[in-house]
């Protein structure tokens, strides 16, 4: 079963065979054409051999659990967030990614010489071209990021340019500005004494104890490594201010009739801008089990009143390290965008895939 972990209010069992039949047959046809669906069309595309007057009792019966509702403009009626929750946790037959795609996914983020940020960006980009809608990677968790070497290098102006591999291959560059000017040979000192000390540290403990060696008072004899960890405290204090997530294909949610309200939707694209709004609803995935979906209003969020998200999250050497995305609109093709996104979240976990 998917979900967000929430039940279906007042419903204590399964609806009967006829009445989960017919809302299977809406919500599909509702994906598909975006249309509210009438009795007379379900009854055509229904195999159960009944009328359009019966199924209309069967539709009223469903309009008063709160599964469908009834658009003012149209006699036809449109699955609700409840009745999406109940297809999807019930009625929902997850198809498999062709060949093709999963090919693709798996060449893009195939392990090899691309450090973690390329990944991130081709999952996202991944994402948004294979759902034809938004694709959101949320950036590794820090604390998994090993210091493997630093190195410095003097550049003009009191300006030093640190250079940091971490993990296996990725490589992350920062310019930091000094007190004084530095020589080649005096910065190569430094940086033997961070290695020497602090190779293999996760990035977050490294900065601690950088900061522990910056200001320790007893006035240790080691005056090259207390400079030198204050040169490499300064190169790591920017991280946290470091982008939450990559986001592509945005863009791609004007094609949708019903995101067609541009002040909702610049909404939602305010938010995704802002990074840091929405890294709640994703951090509630991150100690999820497979994939959790958000309907409209259960993520907590208005600007996501009108959308889903489908989320999975990514690992890296079997720890959790950050969560995957797929946002569209509620009427998204759920069977296909479900394995999407495990697909691409199993395959950027074997991608970051570290030795350690």
């Amino acid at each position: 079963m998917y979900g967000d972990g929430s039940h279906i209010p007042h419903m204590q069992s399964r609806l009967e065979p006829r009445a989960a039949e017919l809302l299977k047959l809406l919500v599909e046809r509702y994906i598909q054409d975006g249309e509210p669906v009438g009795s007379r069309t379900l009854s055509r595309a229904a195999a159960l051999g009944i009328s359009p007057a019966t199924i209309r009792n069967v539709m009223a019966d469903l309009d008063q659990l709160g599964l469908v509702a009834s658009p003012h403009t149209s006699a036809g009626r449109i699955p609700t967030t409840r009745g999406y929750r109940y297809f999807i946790d019930r009625l929902l037959a997850p198809e498999h990614l062709e060949d093709q795609e999963r090919e693709q996914i798996a060449e893009e983020l195939a392990p090899g010489y691309r450090g973690a940020e390329d990944l991130v960006q081709a999952a996202s980009q991944l994402l948004s071209q294979l759902s034809r809608m938004a694709g959101v990677v949320t950036v590794p968790k820090r604390n998994l990021a090993l210091l493997r070497r630093i190195q410095f290098m003097p550049l003009s102006d009191n300006r030093v340019l640190v250079i940091l591999v971490v993990n296996q291959h990725e490589v992350q560059n920062r310019v930091i500005h000094t007190d004084r000017p530095y020589g080649t040979d005096e910065l190569e000192r430094y940086a033997n004494a961070i290695n020497e000390h602090f190779g293999g540290r996760d990035l977050v403990s490294l900065r601690r104890a950088l900061l522990d060696e910056v200001s320790d008072a007893q006035g240790r004899i080691n005056l090259i490594l207390r400079e030198a960890a204050a040169m490499a405290e300064a190169a790591l204090r920017g991280d946290e201010q470091q982008p939450g997530y990559v986001v592509t294909g945005g863009s791609n949610l004007l094609g949708f009739q019903e995101m067609s309200d541009l002040g909702r939707l610049r909404g939602l694209f305010d938010a995704l801008d802002r990074k840091r709004d929405l890294l709640g609803l994703f951090d509630q995935c991150l100690a999820a089990d497979g994939v959790q979906i958000f309907i409209g209003e259960e993520s907590g969020y208005r600007v996501l009143d009108e959308c889903s998200v489908v989320s999975a999250p990514y690992t890296v050497n079997g720890q959790v390290a950050g969560v995957l995305s797929v946002i569209g609109p509620t009427r998204m093709s759920y069977n296909r965008i479900i394995p999407l996104v495990a697909e691409t979240a199993r395959a950027l976990s074997k991608g970051l895939k570290t030795e350690v």
